[in-house]
Formats: C-alpha cells, structure tokens, sequence
C-alpha cells in the first residue's frame, strides 16, 4: 500500500507556522515596546507622598496609572501656559534657570531643540534626502536638521546644511555631518515612512510612484550629485 507524500505536509506545516509567527511576531514587539514605555510612565506614580499612591490606596498596583498621570500633567501644563499669568510664571520659571550654572546650557539647548522640532515654524525633520555616507559609492538616508549655519556660512568654502543620519534599527543615535546641498538627493518619502524604512532594516519601503487621489503624483527628477 502506498503512502501518502510528507512533502506538501511539511511544505503546508512550514506555512503555516511562517504565516503565525508574521501574525505574532508584530503584535508581541508592539505590546514589549508599550509595557516597556507604561513601564517607565508608572513610575511616575513615586512621585507621589506614599500615602497617595495608589498601593497604599487600594492595596495593589494599576498598570498604566502613570500614563494616566503623565497625560494628566502635560495637559494642565499646556492650558496652564496658554493664559497669560501661565506665560508669566514660565518666563520667570526660564528666566531663573537661565541663571544657574550648568543648568542653563542643558535647559537652553534641549529648549531649543524641542523649540525647533515640533514647532510648525521650524524646517528640521521636515525633509528627508539621500546623501553619499559613509564613501562616495554608498548611500544612506538622512534628514535636513538646518539650512542656515551661521558661522559656517561665513568660513566654509561653499554653502553647507545640517544633516543628521539616523543609525539602524536605533534612530535615536546617529551622525551630524554638514554638507553642501548639490550633494544631497531631496526625496518625497516622509519623515516617519523613512523612520519605518531605517527602522525595519529596509525591509519597509514606502510605495513609489506616490498615489494620491487615485493618482501617481510625479516623481522627482533623478539627478546625479556627489563627487
């Protein structure tokens, strides 16, 4: 009697197990990364008199209060500034920090950065370009951090602009270097489809031609820059 073939068995096991582990794996990263994040948020509760905190309170620990919490604090904070006596009681807030030693570089330069990055004005990470790093024979992805260099549009030899190249799958650290603008490619991808793209190692690659409306909305023009 013959037997059955085990290879379409093996062939059905292996996708099936394929296809689970595609479900399962970005559900388990993301629910890693959030208790990670509500983690370090619940600790937030500390900051309370023992006596208020929720373990002397009810007898046991709520996951996620210190979400809760931080929402709480930067919301009264935000209407808080938003009236006029809340701007007064910043300034001087600022205006004391500006006078402590130490302090006032570390305050003064994380202002200015959270300032720059989510004020609607500012022009960093607003566009992502490619740029010849770390030879001249490869790429990589970058984003426009300044375009106005003080100094260094005095001294360098050319104009030059800010770049700052994000380092995979950790785009938090990365390389400033300054270059002149001929040599970079201006890309229509957005900042957070090329976070996913540095993020997933490249396996995540935004759709080109860009579709808008049912449209292909064009491209732009392929240049070669660089050395």
């Amino acid at each position: 009697m013959a037997t059955a073939p085990t290879k379409p068995v093996r062939s059905r096991i292996r996708r099936y197990l394929i296809t689970g582990i595609v479900i399962w794996l970005p559900i388990v990263a993301t629910l890693i990364v959030l208790s990670i994040f509500v983690g370090y948020l619940d600790n937030l509760v500390l900051l309370l008199p023992e006596k208020w905190q929720p373990i002397h309170l009810i007898g046991f620990h709520v996951p996620g209060l210190g979400v809760i919490m931080a929402f709480v604090i930067l919301f009264v904070t935000g209407f808080i500034a938003s009236n006029f006596l809340g701007k007064q009681l910043l300034q001087l807030g600022e205006e004391i920090l500006e006078h402590i030693p130490l302090v006032r570089s570390v305050y003064s330069t994380a202002k200015q950065i959270s300032d720059t990055m989510f004020s609607n004005k500012g022009k960093s990470f607003r566009k992502v370009v490619l740029i010849r790093y770390p030879h001249k024979d490869t790429w990589s992805l970058a984003f426009v951090t300044n375009d106005s260099l003080g100094e260094l549009d005095v001294k360098a030899p050319s104009k030059l602009i800010s770049v700052f190249i994000p380092t995979t799958p950790n785009p938090t650290s990365g390389f400033l270097i300054m270059v002149p603008p001929e040599d970079t490619v201006e890309l229509g991808m957005s900042v957070d489809e090329a976070l996913r793209m540095i993020i997933s190692l490249g396996v995540i690659v935004p759709p080109y031609p860009r579709i808008a409306s049912g449209k292909t909305t064009p491209g732009l023009a392929h240049k070669k820059h660089g050395p």
